[in-house]
């Protein structure tokens, strides 16, 4: 497990200190916010994780109050971990700490659970801000994602109806909005997933109409809001 366990794993009433476990693929930068946040006297690391799945087995073991993850994660992306922290059912806050400013991004992280959204680019003031107003129940969002939000996810969402077709869509047909979703051709796909170009269309034609998809473009906004591809999907080229 590429996970790090700190001190005092059993909560205690006698700390009266918020206990947060710490989801960031790059150590340098973990080790940093563990260092920054252990100088509050209201806060303690309680654990850190590199990953999606060590992170479900660690906040399941040390019940912390509040979850700070990226988004970028290797293997399932922190998109897919704030939805599994949820099917938890536990009392926990969730606070997403990214590069990605995307408006994709944040109705992704909003729609699986997050309560909030703050930028790696955010000031430590800020970033405490984020973390108390979270962890008092409130939704928090850094001033330069607030745009995005207030125009994106705030205004009707003409995909819902999709989102809630999504269970009828096949194994195959996931593998085509996946393949889509990254930019490859239906002769790319149909290479890959060694079948004809007419069946990619034919399920492409599909699974935009189960999900009443009209353009690349949405079927990429579904695959990341759905955790079906991740931030480093997104930025590796295609072939």
């Amino acid at each position: 497990m590429s996970a790090e366990l700190h001190p005092e794993i059993a909560p205690s009433a006698a700390d009266p200190r918020s206990r947060l476990v710490l989801v960031e693929d790059h150590a340098i930068l973990r080790e940093g916010l563990r260092a920054l946040l252990e100088l509050e006297g209201d806060l303690h690391v309680a654990g850190e994780c590199a990953n999606a799945s060590d992170a479900l087995t660690v906040v399941e073991l040390l019940r912390p109050a509040l979850v700070i993850t990226d988004i970028a994660l290797p293997g399932r992306s922190g998109i897919e971990l704030i939805g599994g922290l949820r099917q938890l059912g536990l009392s926990l806050k969730i606070l997403v700490l990214t590069a990605h400013n995307s408006e994709e991004y944040i109705r992704a992280a909003l729609n699986a659970g997050a309560d909030g959204y703050v930028l790696k680019d955010a000031s430590r003031a800020d970033l405490l801000q984020a973390i108390r107003a979270v962890l008092s129940g409130q939704t928090y969002l850094c001033s330069s994602v607030t745009a995005k939000v207030v125009s994106g996810y705030l205004r009707p969402k003409t995909v819902d109806v999709g989102v809630a077709a999504a269970e009828h869509v096949t194994g195959r047909e996931r593998e085509v909005l996946t393949r889509v979703a990254l930019g490859q051709s239906n002769k790319l796909i149909a290479r890959a997933l060694v079948v004809s170009v007419k069946t990619v269309e034919k399920h492409r034609a599909n699974l935009m109409r189960k999900l009443t998809l009209h353009n690349t473009a949405a079927v990429t906004r579904f695959a990341i809001r759905n955790g079906m591809v991740t931030a480093t999907d997104m930025e590796s080229p295609t072939e």
